[in-house]
């Protein structure tokens, strides 16, 4: 995220619009209107604070997108648009200014399809991005909703990666103690995601569509035998509109590898294979791997399989 952020909600008058605050030794406060969100260091919006880091890690390129609390899918579309393109040439300038060490992916209002279509091809055209991140829903639509059929064909035409991120988690309100939200939200947003992008026949309409999804795919891959069973015993309920098996699509989308748990890894690569298991990091915040790669590099796995893990595979979701 750039620094020097507009106070949005001055100019549009409403909403939760982003801003930081500066409090010393490299360090600012998320401000969310006026209240306060997180602290965050400087390795958030400073490319060579984070190139250091980078080079300490063995962390040779990096994909940067946006931190998902500024999709701001709430807001009115046009609004939305301001903001996205504000933060898609901040990163499109860094990436620019350090070729060698960042690939960009953009943001969009996907609550408004249409303009977020003519973002993407903005991003994809002019700024030289490779994808779109986009959040685990948009608003009251899960990512089977029929408003976003448009935007998943334009990505798919456009040769463009989709990353899709939780965000705003269900019943947040009602589990805030504990970081519940993060914890527990996270991971279930995910896989509300996957089932919806699956039922909803997203993948089977739009089969070259490459899309990952964060944080080893969420509960979803524990709970695949589950989402099986119940799409075999209640088809009246489940397989309304797509009467593929939901088993059918492991490995016809990306997760990452950010699991924390060999054992855990070891199952991913089982049931979807390393081939669509990229190196996932959560940089640089407190639920991401200390020392990205680390896990991979630690595990007695060949070669080959830790290449596909630590590079061919993202490259290969993002068509490069």
């Amino acid at each position: 995220m750039p620094y020097e952020i507009p106070k949005w909600i001055e100019k549009f008058g409403y909403g939760k619009f982003v801003h930081l605050e500066d409090c010393g030794e490299c360090r600012a406060r998320m401000m969310i209107g006026d209240k306060f969100f997180r602290e965050i260091e400087s390795n958030c919006w400073d490319p060579l604070v984070r190139i250091k880091e980078c080079d300490a890690d063995g962390v040779h390129k990096q994909v940067l997108s946006i931190i998902p609390v500024l999709f701001y899918y709430w807001a009115k579309g046009e609004d939305g648009l301001e903001t996205s393109r504000f933060f898609n040439d901040y990163i499109a300038e860094v990436t620019s200014r350090h070729p060698d060490r960042f690939i960009g992916i953009g943001t969009v209002p996907l609550q408004a399809p249409d303009l977020a279509i003519r973002e993407m091809q903005r991003c994809v055209t002019e700024l030289g991005m490779v994808g779109i991140e986009i959040g685990s829903h948009v608003n009251s639509w899960n990512l089977n909703d029929p408003a976003l059929m448009p935007f998943f064909e334009a990505a798919e035409q456009m040769n463009a990666c989709i990353f899709v991120h939780p965000w705003e988690m269900m019943g947040s309100s009602e589990i805030e103690k504990y970081w519940l939200p993060w914890l527990v939200g996270m991971p279930a947003e995910t896989s509300r995601a996957i089932c919806s992008m699956i039922f909803g026949g997203v993948f089977e309409n739009f089969p070259k569509l490459r899309v990952a999804f964060a944080h080893g795919g969420g509960s979803f891959p524990g709970t695949i035998a589950r989402i099986e069973h119940g799409f075999n015993v209640r088809p009246d309920l489940v397989a309304v509109d797509n009467n593929k098996s939901p088993r059918s699509y492991l490995g016809k989308f990306w997760i990452d590898s950010l699991v924390h748990d060999e054992r855990i890894l070891d199952y991913l690569i089982d049931i979807v294979g390393a081939e669509k298991i990229a190196l996932g990091s959560d940089y640089p915040f407190p639920l991401g791997e200390k020392v990205p790669g680390k896990l991979i590099e630690h595990m007695p796995y060949s070669d080959h399989t830790k290449e596909w893990l630590l590079y061919k595979s993202a490259l290969e979701w993002m068509g490069m």
